[in-house]
């Protein structure tokens, strides 16, 4: 039988961040070339989209960025990504990471954890999110199995180790039914003794708050650090980073709270004095 915690491992945060309690800002893509949504935008007009939001955000005083296709609705299950989201995540995260110097990490919709990490190799990204990292569910685009088997032979494939994996545990924008009769904590420890470097914890939907007994209850389960994964606010922000260890901001940083909006610095540095007074 295996022990009730995977071996101690670094902690990513404190490798990756220079900050406590980092706050990882959002960099929502608009629709890439493959995309329903897609209009024929030039690839330079979506790499200048995105450094626009990068250096607004940097000037806000976040502690990282990461690079999301969000613009690609609805999302395609991870084998039907087509290379062509993985090359423009590629060459926009490298952008964004190259003018701003700060940390960057890839997310690729949907569960792309494979498609990302291939990305974030070539762009010198440090950390991948994955929405399925163990166990399955039923999400917007149908059945959505674990990922963690085939992207640890695929990252070690790449000798890409110091590419870290932070994983969703019930992740938003799906039912959980099917692995109901497991626990939460079950699944919390699911995710670490399949080697992930952290654990996301959010609401039911994008921009949506995560409940605080969430991430209390992650944070007894697992000796890995836990995020925030949707809807910290400045007033949400003292009770939710009294027990997480940092958190993934999209929504609250744009203009009215909406993820298809322009950043909002006065957002940006809202929320960002919260959270240097909780440090």
């Amino acid at each position: 039988m295996p022990e009730a915690h995977a071996p101690i491992k670094p902690d990513p945060l404190k490798e990756l961040f220079k900050n406590p309690k980092p706050i990882i800002a959002m960099i929502h893509l608009p629709p890439l070339p493959g995309a329903p949504r897609y209009r024929g935008q030039p690839v330079e007009d979506i790499i200048e989209y995105a450094l626009r939001d990068a250096e607004l955000l940097k000037s806000g005083d976040v502690d990282g960025l990461q690079v999301e296709n969000i613009g690609d609705i609805p999302y395609l299950k991870p084998d039907d990504i087509g290379h062509e989201t993985t090359a423009i995540l590629a060459v926009v995260a490298r952008e964004v990471r190259k003018t701003t110097g700060m940390p960057v990490g890839i997310c690729c919709l949907a569960n792309g954890v494979i498609q990302a990490m291939a990305a974030a190799l070539a762009s010198g990204a440090r950390w991948v999110r994955a929405a399925e990292w163990a166990n399955a569910y039923i999400a917007d685009e149908g059945f959505v199995e674990a990922i963690a088997h085939k992207a640890l032979r695929y990252r070690n494939h790449l000798r890409a180790e110091h590419i870290k994996v932070f994983a969703d545990v019930q992740v938003k924008h799906g039912s959980h039914f099917i692995i109901s009769d497991r626990p939460f904590e079950e699944q919390v420890l699911d995710v670490e003794f399949f080697d992930a470097d952290a654990i996301i914890v959010s609401g039911t939907r994008t921009g949506a708050a995560t409940p605080a007994e969430k991430v209390i209850a992650a944070k007894k389960a697992t000796l890995l650090p836990v995020l925030v994964g949707s809807g910290l606010t400045p007033e949400n922000a003292p009770q939710l980073l009294k027990h997480a260890d940092g958190a993934i901001v999209g929504s609250y940083l744009r203009k009215d709270g909406k993820f298809w909006n322009p950043i909002d610095i006065n957002r940006v540095k809202q929320l960002m004095t919260i959270v240097k007074q909780l440090r």
